[in-house]
């Protein structure tokens, strides 16, 4: 019995961790339907703010509070906050209005090897040539299925792509730095205090872009849209990616963003009625072939890994 329960403490953060980019495929789609209504920097602020406030009556529900520990957690948690959510999300609009869709993929691969050096800096993770061969080749089955020749970095995408590669270092960093105090509280609480700093960058920005927009005549499937993107790709993938984080390390939960691309043809399979190429299978050989290597736990090391 005892090894039936560690065995699924093992494989529940990777099952999870599938769940997170799932959900966070749905964005994309979901949310270029929102925006031909609503301004981004309001979505944005729906998102964090609606996701703020679920986290909090959760919290409150489970019987230990808000209250952080130490006056630093704090500050702590406000920095994740502005890595994580606030800072990464404007970033990440700014810059995809100004550089294109295909540049921003392939640029996101920098997201596993920036949260692979910044916890190898901090001492939570271990440099290892299996691992730096599982982000390389991860990173290679994404670069071969988005197909590089269509990028285009010209000085008109210059500026769009830089504010891409900060967006990709600031999450990469929020994943590696956060690991320690989400462990320490759990995800409930942390996600409520990250996502409650975040709601006070955004939530004005929002209301701020949302002065010409007619409430009234928003459409309801809009707002059922803006729940669904509220509950899906942020409150349950926030949550899912931060339990995660609190079992494994900083590498392995940023080595998953690498399944995004490859659910995204597949999505295109089931719902637009396109095909698998040879380029698709050879990518996602590559793909799983890196999450592998990078996500192995030795066996020599299994015995040794504890559990919140």
């Amino acid at each position: 019995m005892n090894q039936k329960i560690k065995n699924h403490n093992l494989i529940a953060p990777h099952f999870a961790l599938v769940a997170v980019q799932l959900f966070f495929g749905t964005l994309p789609v979901v949310g270029k339907y929102v925006l031909q209504t609503i301004p981004s920097f309001s979505l944005v602020a729906f998102r964090i703010g609606g996701a703020a406030l679920a986290f909090v009556i959760l919290q409150s529900f489970s019987g230990s509070g808000l209250r952080l520990e130490r006056k630093s957690h704090y500050g702590w948690f406000f920095l994740y906050s502005l890595l994580g959510v606030a800072l990464n999300q404007i970033l990440f609009i700014n810059g995809l209005a100004l550089t294109t869709a295909t540049n921003t993929s392939l640029l996101a691969v920098l997201i596993p090897i920036f949260a692979l050096l910044v916890s190898v800096f901090l001492r939570l993770d271990k440099l290892s040539t299996r691992k730096i061969f599982g982000v390389v080749l991860a990173a290679a089955g994404v670069i071969y299925l988005i197909d590089p020749t269509k990028a285009s970095f010209s000085s008109a995408t210059t500026r769009g792509d830089l504010f891409i590669i900060v967006n990709c270092f600031f999450y990469a960093s929020y994943i590696a730095i956060s690991k320690r105090l989400i462990t320490h509280y759990g995800a409930l609480k942390s996600m409520a205090w990250l996502f409650l700093f975040g709601s006070i960058i955004t939530v004005p920005l929002g209301i701020y872009s949302m002065r010409t927009v007619d409430l009234a005549g928003v459409p309801n499937l809009i707002w059922l849209a803006i729940a669904g993107i509220i509950f899906f790709p942020t409150i349950l993938a926030y949550y899912l990616n931060a339990w995660a984080l609190a079992r494994v390390t900083p590498s392995v939960v940023a080595i998953y963003i690498y399944l995004q691309p490859l659910i995204g043809f597949t999505s295109a399979v089931i719902f637009l009625d396109e095909h698998f190429s040879l380029r698709t299978v050879f990518a996602a050989i590559l793909i799983f072939a890196g999450l592998f290597l990078v996500t192995r736990q030795p066996k020599t090391n299994a015995a040794d890994i504890t559990y919140p």
